[in-house]
């Protein structure tokens, strides 16, 4: 049987059957399945590494509840993985959508049922079975409601799919950067609170479970939104369970997105619970502006958007220049400051002088109250 987020071996490159639909723990037999090599940390010995728990929004499972598919099954679900099927490609692989039956979740065979996103890996993929087996680990037994949910999942030789549920409106990079349209295409500053406030609670549940959590890849394109523009945090491939043992960091090798990575993991490979808390930092600056972090395409000075913005953050009238013109006039002068600081209290260049998920959260409550 395995376990919920079990103990996690040092990062390395991996080594590079049919199973019937049913509803099944995840691999935990250690080694390779059909030449797909599996790491050592997917081995089950004894009781969760987590203990059954639970807050007011989420929960963590003694052992994950994940539907197994056949290959065939998710084939006739995305009607044999037709190009016009296609949500997305990314480093993992293609994104299908496909069709599921809503009370059953076995494949539709025909367009019907709750729709939803089926990520394939790409064989070429180096990193892609450690963070397919990441993905199970984490996902299959966290349970938030700003945590996409992983439904199942198919190993079956060399072939590794993910099933999601699917979240209509796409990753929130697609909106916050979207350039051109009319106003209405802008994500409102209520709306852009919203999504920060949900993607905030998501990663303050993660870091304040008894093992704590780390994400270590927090970024636009990873907080997906669903119809109502509630946001969840996706994509776990890179996540690791936090320092144990009284140790305050994990050490790993350096892995991410560039311009959202914390200054400390990237200058030791130290990895701390507040390294994400500069990710977000780093999403919220984004969120206040509508600028990416990395942009060639922008003047030299203003390439790097944490470089440019941060002293700009610490005067009201260089505040004004940081800040959306799209959505100018929808908020307090007060609110705007709160966030300015909020954005420099995460940015922190030490991470013991950030503040906790769970603050941020409060601080966000705060600005969200201002009128």
């Amino acid at each position: 049987m395995g376990n919920c987020l079990r103990p996690q071996s040092a990062d390395r490159n991996p080594s590079s059957k049919t199973n019937p639909s049913s509803t099944t723990p995840v691999p935990s037999t250690p080694g390779t399945r059909n030449g797909i090599g599996l790491s050592d940390g997917s081995s089950s010995s004894g009781q969760s590494l987590f203990p059954l728990a639970a807050s007011d929004d989420g929960e963590i499972l003694a052992k994950p509840n994940l539907r197994v598919y056949s290959f065939s099954d998710l084939k006739s679900a995305t009607k044999g993985f037709k190009p016009d099927m296609i949500l997305g490609v990314g480093g993992f692989g293609t994104v299908y959508k496909g069709w599921l039956d809503e009370r059953t979740l076995s494949p539709s065979r025909s367009r019907s049922g709750m729709i939803v996103a089926i990520k394939k890996l790409n064989p070429e993929s180096v990193q892609g079975v450690r963070e397919w087996q990441s993905e199970v680990d984490f996902l299959g037994c966290l349970s938030h409601p700003n945590l996409v949910k992983l439904l199942g999942y198919c190993l079956e030789d060399r072939e590794l799919l993910l099933v999601y549920e699917f979240m209509q409106r796409g990753s929130l990079e697609n909106h916050i950067f979207r350039s051109g349209g009319s106003a209405t295409d802008t994500l409102s500053w209520d709306l852009r609170l919203k999504i920060t406030i949900d993607a905030a609670k998501g990663l303050a549940f993660l870091h304040t479970s008894e093992k704590q959590v780390i994400y270590r890849d927090f970024k636009a394109s990873n907080i997906l939104l669903d119809g109502n523009y509630n946001a969840k945090i996706s994509d776990f491939g890179l996540a690791k369970l936090g320092p144990s043992g009284g140790c305050s960091h994990v050490s790993t090798r350096i892995m991410g997105t560039q311009g959202y990575a914390a200054p400390e993991y990237i200058a030791t490979g130290h990895l701390y619970v507040k390294s994400d808390v500069y990710g977000f930092g780093v999403v919220l600056l984004e969120m206040i502006s509508g600028l990416r972090a990395l942009d060639n395409n922008r003047p030299r000075e203003k390439i790097n958007l944490i470089d440019w913005a941060k002293p700009l953050l610490r005067k009201k009238k260089g505040l004004r220049l940081v800040m959306d013109a799209r959505i100018e006039g929808q908020y307090s002068s007060k609110a705007a400051t709160l966030a300015a600081k909020l954005t420099l209290d995460c940015l922190e260049p030490n991470p013991k002088k950030r503040p906790s998920m769970k603050e941020v959260v409060e601080v966000l409550e705060k600005i969200k109250a201002m009128k």
